[in-house]
């Protein structure tokens, strides 16, 4: 006799959300400031800015390969061993970031050890527990709170960041934000789950089929293609653009400024997004973000490098900045459920951290062998145009399973 299934007990949806943002904002707060520590790091320890680049890029790519498996745990165990991982792991990255003395020991903290962190306590694994714990219906505009929650972390932590740098130095300030992110921990009992029954009279999709389904769904393949674009231009211009900016002259305030008025308006811009996400096809949201950061950019580079033109970039970008992550992974979650929606977003993330890889990497390498940034720029701005492309023909509705739709 099978036994009836039981509806597992869910979290308050007022209790996820807050921790989850808080989650968030400590997270990515910390790490959207590391370009601020290109130049002193470079110039104290007499490297190059390749040197530097590689670091984030092996930190980016790590988080990316890690994410699919962090997720597969999170999904399986619950989220809250995961954060607690990501947490320490994140703590110990940045103190021996601090603490190293050679390229590759900085390319091990800096990179693997972070990399690792972040896959275990940013999105895909708060986004697990928000799809498990808040109504279809609701779950675009969740998405956004949380990641506009990110976005405050940027606005609130950089100049908190740049701060600690200028009053007690780039070592120093590493090893504050090292304990701050333990504040993590804590916050993760918040997202504890209920141990998940297992009794149901439903077939159950294994990893592999899910890994499998997923891969061979031509949406889901033009989603990852347009995230790896995502995270090409994103992560470029967070890590690259301080240092342009004082290439050309302008003062490292006007840098600080621009990484805070971009996290500020990426507040509105995925909120906006996750908002949109309810009412609009998620496909041309997707589109016209990647458009319009095209745009944007072309407009940076024509016009007249001044701190007016920086701010007003700033927003622009700020506002289409991570407003691609609500929208990207509510549609993963509407096509394929939320059974395996840690891991399968955990793998989309890789595609975008492929492309952060590859912004991060190729602004340090290229500028090393021309002098400038401006073909990474403008490389920058045709993916813009590809991803808005292949965005156009993703399809939304629930993918099909014997015959019948997968419940949302």
């Amino acid at each position: 006799m099978t036994s009836p299934t039981r509806a597992p007990q869910t979290l308050s949806m007022t209790q996820v959300l807050l921790c989850s943002a808080a989650i968030v904002t400590l997270s990515m707060g910390i790490r959207h400031g590391f370009g601020l520590w290109l130049q002193p790091v470079t110039m104290d320890r007499g490297w190059t800015r390749e040197t530097f680049g590689l670091a984030l890029a092996i930190q980016n790519l790590t988080w990316g390969l890690v994410g699919p498996f962090a997720g597969m745990l999170a999904d399986r165990y619950g989220a809250f061993k995961v954060l607690v991982a990501g947490a320490v792991l994140y703590a110990a990255g940045l103190v021996l970031m601090a603490l190293a003395t050679s390229g590759l020991a900085f390319h091990g903290s800096a990179g693997l050890l972070i990399g690792m962190a972040q896959a275990g306590c940013t999105y895909a694994i708060v986004y697990g527990v928000i799809g498990r714990n808040v109504a279809p219906e609701k779950r675009s505009w969740a998405m956004g709170i949380t990641a506009a929650a990110g976005s405050f972390g940027q606005f609130l932590m950089v100049p908190v960041e740049s701060g600690l740098i200028s009053a007690f130095g780039w070592q120093v300030a590493l090893i504050v934000l090292g304990c701050s992110a333990l504040a993590i921990v804590p916050l993760a009992f918040g997202l504890k789950e209920a141990p998940r029954s297992v009794a149901t009279a439903e077939p159950q999709q294994s990893i592999g089929e899910a890994v499998r389904e997923a891969f061979g769904y031509r949406s889901f393949q033009l989603l990852m293609a347009g995230y790896f674009v995502c995270g090409f231009q994103v992560v470029f211009i967070g890590v690259h653009m301080p240092s342009y900016l004082k290439d050309h002259g302008l003062s490292p305030q006007v840098a600080t400024t621009a990484l805070a008025l971009i996290g500020l308006f990426n507040v509105f811009g995925t909120y906006a997004a996750g908002v949109l996400g309810q009412h609009l096809a998620k496909r041309h949201i997707l589109a016209t973000i990647y458009a319009l950061r095209s745009v944007a950019i072309i407009a940076f580079l024509l016009l007249p490098l001044t701190p007016a033109s920086v701010y007003a970039f700033s927003i622009a970008m700020g506002l289409l900045w991570l407003s691609t992550v609500p929208t990207t992974n509510a549609v993963v979650a509407q096509i394929f459920g939320v059974k395996h929606f840690s891991m399968l977003g955990g793998f989309v993330f890789l595609a975008h951290q492929v492309g952060s890889f590859l912004g991060v990497w190729m602004g340090g390498k290229l500028y090393d062998a021309t002098g400038s940034y401006d073909v990474v720029w403008w490389i920058a701005v045709a993916l813009g145009v590809f991803a808005a492309l292949i965005n156009l023909p993703v399809r939304e509705t629930a993918i099909t399973r014997g015959g019948a739709p997968v419940p949302a």
